[in-house]
């Protein structure tokens, strides 16, 4: 599905364009054209890419999706693409989000997501409502200021994403610890681990798009947006330094997990050994008096029989207070 509007400088309401009309719809100077297409179909963004004179290599990264984040420039316009993340149970799932916008215009391709029970794209609702509430007040009706709009939402998100890595890793830290646990790592720690690289993947290279973005690599975003800007490559400092430091805290689990399992076999070898030894006093005992030597006196003694359990016990219990007091048993 795609859809179009404009946005015409000091008019509040944006006004539907048709599809036809995207390429006589643009004015630079006075509007702002902006074209959303949702999952769209082949034709559909071979229309917008026709329409718009969108370079034939970012039409190809367009048509194929799975992009990594990043930022590339053509004659007469840019193609960012960003990835949108959030948190699914344990499931991290990425939504790819396409950008190319060139002077008085901007195109959003929406990808489905991938390996996710609902693969409805980005919603651009927040996107919506940020860049049209904020237009006015800071004058920035073009491209990148709704650049801007779309970037900031996606960053927002992303600490969504890390609040519930916070709160699954304090959920894996009680397994781990725990006294019922099985001993073997926890499923939950892989899938943690899996999910912090895709995000990762996810979030790095943004850094250096939001950086060539305020370096004024793309000339056309005026300077409300780059005010702005700053702002929100400060928040993916902050995102990648959370990752980072959750994926410490992971590497960290697993690796306490192995040395509370290690520390539990132990225990258990400590009270195998104890209880060999406390049977193998009394195996000693019986294994001497069973050997029937001719000469053993005490084969023929009348107290021979007692006096043998009572070493057996006498040594049971000694070697069983022994282990008892330095807590092997």
């Amino acid at each position: 599905m795609i859809e179009a509007w404009r946005y015409v400088d000091d008019v509040p309401d944006r006004s539907p364009v048709a599809l036809d009309d995207l390429a006589a719809s643009i004015d630079p100077k006075e509007s702002l054209l902006w074209v959303d297409c949702a999952d769209p179909t082949e034709d559909e963004l071979e229309t917008v890419v026709s329409q718009l004179s969108i370079h034939n290599v970012a039409a190809e990264d367009l048509h194929q999706g799975g992009q990594r984040t990043k930022l590339e420039r053509y004659p007469d316009h840019f193609h960012v693409a960003v990835h949108d993340c959030e948190m699914v149970g344990d499931d991290l799932v990425d939504r790819e989000v396409d950008v190319v916008f060139g002077e008085g215009w901007l195109v959003t391709v929406r990808q489905p997501a991938e390996e996710a029970e609902d693969r409805s794209p980005f919603d651009p609702a927040a996107v919506t409502r940020r860049f049209e509430r904020q237009r006015f007040e800071d004058g920035g009706n073009d491209e990148g200021f709704l650049l801007w709009a779309l970037l900031d939402e996606i960053v927002d998100r992303y600490f969504l994403v890390t609040d519930r890595v916070d709160e699954r890793v304090d959920a894996v830290e009680e397994i781990v610890f725990s006294d019922e646990t099985s001993g073997e790592t926890p499923r939950e720690v892989f899938d943690l681990r899996r999910a912090l690289v895709r995000f990762r993947r996810s979030v790095s290279p943004l850094r250096e798009v939001v950086a060539e973005l305020l370096r004024r690599e793309a000339d056309c975003i005026g300077e409300a947006a780059i005010v702005h800007m700053q702002d929100v490559y400060d928040h993916v400092l902050r995102v990648i330094e959370l990752v980072e430091s959750q994926r410490e805290l992971v590497t960290g689990l697993l690796e306490a997990n192995l040395a509370v399992a290690s520390n539990r076999m132990n225990q258990v070898m400590k009270r195998m050994t104890s209880w060999g030894a406390i049977l193998l006093g009394s195996t000693l005992i019986a294994g001497i008096y069973g050997m029937n030597f001719e000469h053993m006196p005490e084969l023929n003694w009348y107290f021979g029989y007692p006096m043998a359990l009572g070493m057996m016990l006498a040594l049971t219990v000694f070697l069983y207070t022994y282990f008892k007091r330095r807590e092997w048993i």
